[in-house]
């Protein structure tokens, strides 16, 4: 059992969680897809979400691009429209004002490390993100290997193509591929140095991103759980925090 598993509403968990991230020296932030379903943005597993409707391998898959690759593009094309009217809700907001809060009071690490692809973070204000699934608004041509950021929406044409004449397809980590090696090294290297270590919005039921929080855990870091339904990290967590990030992170601050 964690040492304070709470509802939102309680104020002397936040109050001590506020505390020790005042104290911190390095803090790491995980996040997932629940904080942007806070933005409007589906979810894809849970209640609701779209993999209840979808085969991940009929959409998310090279084996997928190579045999409909228009198919997959107008799924994407419907995913950068929806992200692109979605708005950054007060979660990702009170993330970016933690991170320079953190970073511009001296010598202190913030680390976002996010599960996202739709760019929010980037648009709250958040400076450094390590993005382990990519980044919808960047493409990759399947034949230069050239990424370059598109912000075009909708798609003037699907599937898209690169100057060079070869296809473009989203710069997004499917189902079969290794995460970014860089993003990744950067992760773990954060992870492995600090002393606090949120996971928001995430079931921590993906593997490897996962795995960050019982290296936090490995690394003596107090771990702090805030998402709207219970994970498997509760039970070692020092706080499970019940509730919206956009509700709790604010309070945070």
């Amino acid at each position: 059992m964690g040492d304070s598993q709470v509802g939102c509403a309680d104020g002397e968990a936040i109050w001590a969680l506020h505390r020790a991230l005042e104290d911190a020296k390095d803090v790491v932030a995980l996040t997932g897809a629940g904080i942007s379903a806070e933005s409007g943005i589906p979810v894809f597993r849970g209640p609701g979400g779209l993999w209840r409707t979808y085969s991940p391998l009929q959409l998310a898959s090279p084996e997928a691009f190579e045999r409909d690759p228009r198919l997959v593009w107008e799924w994407y094309d419907w995913r950068r429209q929806l992200s692109r009217k979605a708005k950054p809700n007060a979660g990702h907001i009170a993330l970016a004002q933690l991170e320079r809060k953190i970073i511009d009071g001296g010598a202190r690490s913030f680390t976002l490390v996010s599960q996202n692809v739709d760019g929010l973070h980037d648009r709250a204000g958040s400076r450094n993100v390590l993005k382990l699934h990519g980044d919808l608004w960047f493409t990759r041509c399947t034949a230069c290997g050239e990424v370059k950021r598109n912000d075009q929406t909708p798609l003037p044409e699907l599937p898209p193509k690169c100057k060079c004449g070869g296809l473009l397809r989203p710069n997004v980590v499917w189902f079969g591929e290794p995460l970014p090696q860089d993003a990744w090294t950067q992760a773990v290297e954060a992870t492995c140095r600090a002393r606090v270590f949120l996971v928001i919005g995430t079931s921590a039921t993906v593997f490897p991103a996962a795995g960050l929080a019982h290296e936090a855990r490995q690394a003596k870091a107090k771990v702090a759980v805030i998402n709207t339904e219970a994970t498997e990290l509760d039970s070692t967590a020092a706080w499970v925090l019940r509730g919206p990030a956009g509700e709790i992170l604010p309070r945070l601050l």
